[in-house]
């Protein structure tokens, strides 16, 4: 090793390390690397022990713990592995052990907590074997993928035990809120059991008076019979925004599928049909009106038209509607009389909610699109666990989509972990 101690502090210390230059800059920029990683190594060794004891007896509640021997450990950090010599304890009639510097430090199996952070980012992210070629090729760090799912496991469960319990800030913005957009969606990812099941997201996006987007936070879930937990913990988050911003109006916003409708008037003030889908349906019931081969230029000047006017003028879903009503009534293949038929019961059920009045939501700059929620599930969801050949336990789905949804909203992650290292790593498990 190159690097080596020359002066120490209780506080500091001073590291000298010897870097060749030889060779072309991609050889100079190896060694630079991996002397970074032989200080790192040194000065992360040197800060572990300072959580150690000096072997002195602890008392923890009423039971006293004294130290049966200093003996080492290897721990696993960015840098490469170090090992360490540390107290371990135990009370006088046995049982489980007590390694101070490990509680003190935030070990999280094995691995230091800015590791144990790296890997659970990067496992979040990528597939295992992408993240252990990343950790090789980028950060000159070799490590199993049974380590890395062990401590990525460890790091999910616990932001799945503390999800009711702790809670996250939302983040300062700089311009005023006057809407609160929640939305919910879900896709299917495929299990080792029960073949494809249907993950659930929650988006609960904050809009600025110009209709712009400010921040959004995210709620995902693992397939579950009746999604009873995925609701309530997306009823706590909608609960908890809405008394950060009291004034805003609240907006629910969907696709059109019928059970999104009851849990979003129930948490909503005004309700919204994604403009986009509607617009699909017009468009597919459309070849029905224009059935001749040379209408197709009629039929997209007519199809422009109409999506302008649905978008912009009052009652103008009614009188599309009544246009469909109207067209319904001349002979038409089967496809084209099932596509004008969808959309028939597609217009009249959400005009009957009330859900299609875009033109105050457009003249308003408010929300008309559920792109966010639909973004989100590709984000969240599918982009992680549909790669091809992926087949999932329930338990490792809950995982990553917990650390996912950290990771996605905006200060959560910091927040996570700035709560591990101000509390310590709870037992789990």
């Amino acid at each position: 090793m190159t690097a080596q101690i020359i002066s120490q502090t209780n506080d500091e210390l001073t590291i000298q390390v010897k870097v060749s230059l030889k060779g072309s800059m991609l050889e100079s920029e190896q060694s630079i690397a991996e002397c970074v990683n032989q200080v790192g190594m040194l000065a992360t060794g040197e800060a572990l022990k300072q959580f150690d004891t000096d072997g002195s007896p602890i008392v923890m509640g009423d039971i006293k713990l004294t130290a049966r021997c200093k003996n080492g450990k290897t721990y696993q950090t960015p840098y490469g592995a170090i090992h360490v010599d540390r107290h371990v304890y135990q009370s006088s009639k046995g049982g489980k052990i007590y390694v101070p510097l490990e509680s003190g430090a935030r070990i999280i199996q094995g691995a230091s907590p800015r590791f144990a952070k790296t890997l659970s980012h990067k496992y979040s992210n990528l597939a295992a074997p992408s993240v252990i070629e990343d950790l090789s090729d980028n950060h000159e760090r070799k490590i199993s993928i049974a380590y890395l799912q062990k401590v990525t496991d460890y790091v999910g469960t616990i932001a799945q035990a503390k999800e009711e319990l702790w809670d996250y800030d939302i983040p300062t913005l700089d311009k005023a809120i006057s809407t609160i957009g929640i939305s919910l969606d879900g896709a299917y990812v495929l299990t080792v059991n029960d073949g494809y099941r249907e993950a659930m997201v929650g988006t609960i996006t904050l809009y600025d008076s110009q209709g712009e987007r400010q921040d959004t936070v995210y709620v995902a879930a693992a397939p579950e019979y009746g999604k009873a937990s995925f609701f309530s913990r997306f009823e706590r988050e909608i609960s908890k925004m809405k008394k950060c911003y009291p004034k805003a109006q609240t907006i629910g916003i969907a696709d059109g599928a019928k059970n999104n409708w009851a849990f979003l008037e129930a948490h909503t003030t005004r309700q919204i049909l994604d403009y986009w889908h509607a617009s699909e349906y017009l468009s597919e019931a459309s070849y029905a009106l224009f059935t001749h081969p040379g209408d197709n230029a009629t039929r997209e000047v007519w199809l422009e038209a109409q999506c302008h006017n649905l978008k912009h003028k009052q009652g103008a879903a009614g009188r599309i509607l009544d246009a469909l009503n109207h067209c319904s009534r001349k002979p038409l293949s089967k496809v084209l009389k099932e596509k004008l038929d969808a959309a028939i019961s597609y217009f009249k059920n959400n005009i009957k909610g009330g859900r299609m009045k875009y033109h105050i939501h457009t003249k308003n700059n408010l929300p008309i699109g559920s792109g966010v929620v639909e973004a989100a599930c590709k984000t969240l969801i599918k982009q992680r666990l549909g790669a091809s050949g992926m087949r999932w336990k329930s338990e490792g789905i809950k995982m990553i989509l917990s650390l996912r949804a950290l990771v996605k909203t905006k200060g959560r992650w910091s927040q996570f972990w700035g709560k591990i290292n101000f509390s310590g790593v709870p037992a789990v498990g």
